[in-house]
């Protein structure tokens, strides 16, 4: 948990899991409460299909979050995990942003803390710090630029050649950046549990047996499965490419929970997820993104609570390499966006 951003719990007379009447329609309820207390409900593209369905706007994180700023919702609720929510909060400081369970993390935020990631910044006093975003608002505040996985190259196109980077959480992506735009940067040694755990023994395996798919890869994962893949790039950027695309087969090398809105949109293709080491454990599921679920999603509105509380001064700071990314980012309007977030 971060030091100063909290989650609040809503303890005083909620309701636990235990009391929810089984004989409830969750699916009504959540609706009903949802109209009730004008909220908004985000789901990340790594959640259960039943979540995703319920959803107001589902998503990659970033996208889910300027959405809802640009809702009269009085209430976000953020089915993903809590660095995502972190955003939400820190675009719509006035909103109520509700995370189903306050124990849902990132492995890639927990690997890199802030304290830490400080002195990494003081052992490199000249060197830029470009962040993904899968870290915590105190993380973010230190840093110089926040880039998503779709905008990390082009924003690391535009740094000078003689201004060194350091690059942070994730060493598997930092990897894949620096081949992509041919740039040394200092990584920090992070990685995704999802992504590292994927096997190149066991895509092999299945691209023999289906030779007529394509491999659609996270570049969170390791080069193993990089090297293979057909296609690189975000949860957004795989999923526009095997529904858009004229091919048939794919394999898919990222949280297998996108397949559901891959066969939503395209259900006469066949999604196939590639499997951890062993070829059959169910690790390459986020154990963090499982920890949300439809009672979960309930109970959040009816107590009010798990709730993302941020002091304005670490909103501020965070917000600035935020903007910073939106500034060097492609076709995105500038003054509309920060403007946005000003307002925010």
């Amino acid at each position: 948990m971060n030091q100063i951003t909290t989650i609040a719990e809503a303890r005083a007379g909620a309701m636990s899991e235990t009391q929810i009447d089984p004989t409830l329609d969750l699916e009504a309820e959540i609706q009903r409460l949802k109209k009730e207390k004008n909220a908004i409900i985000l789901a990340h593209y790594y959640q259960d299909g039943e979540i995703q369905d319920l959803a107001d706007f589902v998503g990659d994180s970033l996208d889910l979050s300027r959405k809802a700023a640009a809702t009269d919702a009085d209430v976000i609720v953020f089915c993903g995990v809590r660095f995502m929510a972190e955003v939400a909060k820190i675009l719509s400081p006035e909103k109520t942003v509700l995370l189903p369970d306050s124990k849902a993390g990132c492995s890639l935020e927990d690997s890199c803390q802030p304290e830490a990631f400080r002195k990494f910044r003081e052992q490199h006093p000249d060197h830029v710090s470009i962040t993904y975003i899968n870290c915590s608002a105190e993380v973010k505040a230190a840093s110089d630029i926040i880039v998503t996985s779709s905008n990390a190259a082009e924003i690391i196109d535009q740094i000078p050649l003689d201004q060194p980077i350091l690059w942070a959480p994730d060493r598997h992506l930092g990897s894949y950046l620096a081949k992509k735009t041919g740039r040394d940067m200092v990584l920090w040694q992070g990685s995704c549990i999802v992504h590292e755990q994927f096997s190149e023994r066991e895509l092999i395996r299945l691209k023999t047996q289906h030779p007529d798919a394509k491999v659609a890869a996270h570049p969170e994962c390791h080069e193993g499965i990089l090297r293979h893949a057909d296609q690189i790039g975000s949860t957004r950027a795989i999923l526009e490419y095997v529904i858009d695309g004229p091919d048939q087969k794919f394999l898919i090398a990222t949280e297998p929970h996108i397949i559901h809105q891959m066969e939503k949109a395209a259900p006469h293709k066949t999604f196939i997820p590639v499997p951890g080491a062993d070829g059959s454990c169910a690790c390459n599921n986020c154990p963090f993104m499982e920890l949300n679920t439809l009672e979960k999603l309930y109970l959040c509105l009816v107590n009010n609570g798990p709730q993302i509380v941020m002091p304005e001064e670490l909103r501020l700071n965070a917000v600035k390499p935020l903007e910073r990314m939106l500034e060097l980012s492609k076709g995105i309007p500038l003054k509309k966006e920060a403007s946005a977030v000003n307002a925010a």
